[in-house]
């Protein structure tokens, strides 16, 4: 067994979202993952540290998996959807393959699978039917699809991926869109005074590696929808005790656990039109009894 420790910002929530994302993907590429939260009273800093089978750094092992993949939309048989129109190709499964939800409406939610050579890790969380919440808080332009989100959240990571293995969550490049999991580049233009859409000359720096990871985290876990505009999350962490991932996704929805937890509630705000898209606008630790 081999493990890695980051830094973390658990007022970031789709940095936390990423830690599980971290997670998850190490468990699909090596085996036998488990992972925890770390924090002392006495300070700020909040680390995560994730193990994983084997004698590779499960975090560097992440990040060369994401450097290496390529992105595709998947889509059912005889399904009408494609995302060929973004520059992204699609798998069309075959007959009776399973698929994870009703074929939908439009490409844009049509699953995204991450490959390199012969291993996979596919995103869905968009199209989730169940009665869990989906925590699409992205709304594309023209149907602009997940999958095409991924595929360029992976582009401006993976040049500078080198210079990520120390502290992932601190990677940022120049972003236009994303699944709005990472606070730090959003805005509400109400709220800011004007919109830098509207302004050629001003760049949002957004964090992708935290988008495409947040988004992995949240395949199998989710955070718990208080209303359309606030949710909550937590963390767990038990001195150097690392748990299975059914732990850690049992924390980020608030389950009640025997372990030490800290809880959170985020409040959302609409950047544009209401009911469309939602952005990150506060975070506030809530107090233990």
């Amino acid at each position: 067994m081999a493990e890695a420790t980051i830094p973390v910002d658990p007022f970031n929530p789709g940095q936390v979202f990423a830690c599980l994302g971290f997670l998850e993907a190490a468990d699909i590429l090596l085996g036998g993952a488990e992972g925890g939260f770390a924090w002392d009273d006495a300070s700020a800093d909040v680390t995560f540290t994730v193990r994983a089978a084997g004698d590779e750094d499960p975090v560097a092992a992440v990040l060369t998996f994401v450097a290496q993949a390529e992105v595709a939309s998947l889509a059912p048989h005889e399904s009408a959807n494609a995302t060929e129109k973004w520059k992204v190709p699609t798998s069309i499964l075959a007959t009776g393959a399973p698929f994870p939800y009703p074929d939908p409406a439009s490409p844009a939610t049509l699953p995204a699978v991450l490959r390199a050579g012969d291993r996979a890790i596919v995103i869905n969380y968009w199209g989730d039917a169940t009665e869990r919440d989906n925590v699409k808080f992205w709304a594309g332009a023209a149907g602009y699809p997940g999958a095409a989100l991924a595929r360029d959240a992976l582009d401006l990571a993976r040049p500078v991926m080198d210079q990520a293995r120390e502290a992932p969550f601190s990677l940022s490049a120049v972003q236009s869109s994303s699944f709005r999991f990472d606070w730090r580049r959003d805005y509400i233009p109400m709220d800011v005074g004007f919109s830098p859409n509207d302004h050629s000359d001003v760049k949002m720096t957004g964090f992708p590696l935290v988008e495409l990871l947040a988004a992995i985290g949240v395949t199998h876990a989710r955070p718990l929808r208080v209303n359309r505009l606030t949710y909550r999350y937590g963390i767990i962490g038990n001195d150097n005790v690392l748990l299975a991932p059914m732990f850690l996704r049992g924390a980020l929805g608030c389950a009640r656990l025997p372990f030490r937890t800290r809880t959170f509630r985020m409040a959302l705000g609409w950047p544009g039109q209401e009911g469309q898209a939602r952005c990150i606008t506060d975070v506030t630790e809530e107090t233990t009894s």
